[in-house]
């Protein structure tokens, strides 16, 4: 009986815009971090743009919250909401973190697999973007999102690959000489490999609703 109620009730349909906005930050905060990367002058206020993104996304992430608790009936679980925006703020929060990293060493260069993980990082919030856009005709897209959630895997893979490789050159590199910039690379190397991570986590939960919902 329960079901067939809610099937029936109108339900509440800015969750998915505020989905979108939040994901549309993280393809803000994901192309500040790409230029953060590519080093020079502009450095700190590449971070600054980061920092930005990143403020906007946790006032979209209130506002979900807040909408979860003042909704009656949602668009889907209540659970599933509540884990989707704070995975899709995790991913912006862990950008965030690898902006502060950079500042707080003062690195104005970066080796070129931490660069094509920037690259990365836009691929991935740009598909994520994506897929929430198409959340909300899930059953009419559902394909098209299991497509895009494997591909979110397939790249975080990719990332994996690059954050071994960087650490090994980082190590060869520093291997005689300065253990300080060997540190402070390998904790920029696991940071960007976060990002990526936080966005895989933002794949599972999509493909769990989708499976849910479908």
């Amino acid at each position: 009986m329960m079901t067939w109620f809610q099937a029936i009730m109108p339900k509440e349909h800015k969750f998915f815009d505020l989905f979108e906005a939040h994901a549309d930050t993280l393809i803000s905060g994901a192309h500040a971090l790409r230029d953060v990367l590519k080093g020079g002058d502009a450095v700190l206020s590449d971070c600054a743009r980061v920092m930005h993104f990143e403020d906007q996304a946790d006032h979209i992430t209130r506002d979900v919250l807040l909408a979860v608790r003042r909704t009656f009936i949602t668009p889907f679980d209540r659970g599933d909401i509540k884990d989707l925006i704070t995975s899709l703020d995790d991913a912006i929060d862990q950008m965030q973190k690898t902006a502060k990293v950079v500042m707080l060493f003062e690195l104005k260069s970066f080796e070129a697999p931490m660069q094509e993980m920037g690259d990365i990082i836009v691929q991935a919030a740009e598909l994520t973007r994506e897929a929430v856009g198409l959340m909300g005709k899930m059953r009419q897209n559902a394909t098209r999102l299991n497509e895009i959630t494997e591909q979110i895997t397939h790249i975080e893979d990719k990332s994996d690959l690059l954050y071994d490789q960087g650490r090994k050159a980082l190590f060869e590199a520093h291997r005689q000489g300065d253990a300080m910039a060997f540190i402070v690379g390998v904790d920029v190397y696991s940071h960007l490999e976060k990002v990526l991570d936080r966005f895989e986590d933002v794949a599972n939960r999509i493909s769990g609703i989708v499976i849910e919902q479908v």
